[in-house]
């Protein structure tokens, strides 16, 4: 069903968007409603001790905003700050405020939580009440005196001070209709708003825009590491270690295209096998794949740990941002 509505907001419209667009426009007038109230301080909101950086999307589904926010916090620490990382532990099940380490258990606090605590060693809390995640970061590690929000960009509890939106600069905006006839959650006008716009590729304005100057973006490219064994991650490799092997690439992302593509740039010769973002990956799902070696992402990996075997290997990306952001984000943060 999932694919089936992206495969939807990725076209023209149809008579399923004319069918949908009266609960679309429900949608909007519910999330105005809602921004609205928080904006005039009818629904209340909470300001933390520290600054607040949001990184979140407009869209459901990835956009690549993980890579960027260890980015982030990367760059944070080198200007001298100590982030804290919170989280709403998407695809755990855990209900209350955790912390997450690297060890932590991705079926509870979620597997980009427990990748960006792996990546980062910032402390990372997750909860779907953030403003009871940050508070208790900040009773933990009281040296932290900033607060990255990955994702919650519709979490208008939360007072912030630098907002962040990703968009996938492959997927766009889809149709550009908000939920369910397309796949926004905030109006792309919402843009115009926001401190930041990243492109998490090759910045093409989507053809929803009037104008093309209708905000400007900073592009991100996703640069790959050396491959690394799972079982051992000591032990690393380039792509010609796996020629004349039968590959198979897994990816349970929000945009598998992109990892698959990484893989084709690099020379790798593969068999591709895509899951839905989060998928929760399970032994008995290799049991079937026939391989020398199997590929996959540092998200999914996360998963994989548990059962890992000596031919699983895993591509990691990191995030490269133009001149641009950080400059902006810090006079932002010096106010």
């Amino acid at each position: 069903m999932v694919n089936w509505f992206e495969k939807q907001w990725a076209t023209s419209y149809t008579l399923w968007h004319i069918l949908l667009i009266p609960l679309s426009w429900v949608f909007a007038a519910l999330s105005f409603a809602r921004r609205y109230l928080y904006k005039i301080s009818w629904l209340k909101s909470y300001r933390l001790a520290v600054p607040v950086i949001v990184v979140g999307n407009i869209n459901v589904g990835g956009t690549g905003k993980t890579p960027l926010v260890i980015w982030l916090a990367e760059q944070l620490r080198s200007a001298g700050y100590k982030p804290g990382i919170i989280s709403r532990g998407y695809g755990g099940s855990g209900k209350q405020v955790a912390q997450v380490l690297p060890s932590s258990d991705p079926t509870i606090v979620g597997d980009e939580a427990v990748l960006i605590a792996m990546r980062t060693t910032c402390p990372v809390y997750v909860s779907a009440n953030r403003v009871a995640a940050a508070e208790k970061l900040l009773a933990s590690f009281p040296e932290c005196n900033v607060i990255i929000s990955d994702d919650g960009l519709q979490h208008y509890r939360l007072q912030r001070d630098v907002e962040i939106v990703v968009y996938d600069a492959v997927k766009g905006f889809g149709n550009g209709a908000l939920l369910p006839a397309g796949p926004l959650r905030e109006s792309i006008s919402r843009l115009k708003t926001v401190d930041v716009v990243v492109s998490n590729g090759k910045s093409d304005l989507p053809k929803v825009f009037e104008s093309p100057k209708a905000f400007e973006s900073i592009e991100m490219q996703l640069e790959s590491g050396a491959f690394y064994n799972l079982l051992a991650e000591h032990q690393k490799a380039d792509a010609q270690a796996f020629s004349r092997k039968k590959v198979v690439a897994i990816a349970g992302i929000g945009n598998p295209k992109r990892f698959f593509t990484s893989l084709k740039h690099l020379g790798v010769q593969f068999e591709c096998m895509a899951y839905p973002d989060h998928y929760a990956f399970q032994a008995e799902d290799f049991r079937s794949i026939n391989a020398d070696i199997i590929v996959m992402t540092e998200k999914d990996a996360v998963k994989c740990r548990a059962f890992a075997q000596s031919n699983y290997w895993v591509l990691p990306v990191n995030a490269v941002i133009k001149n641009g952001l950080m400059p902006a984000i810090l006079a932002k943060l010096s106010k």
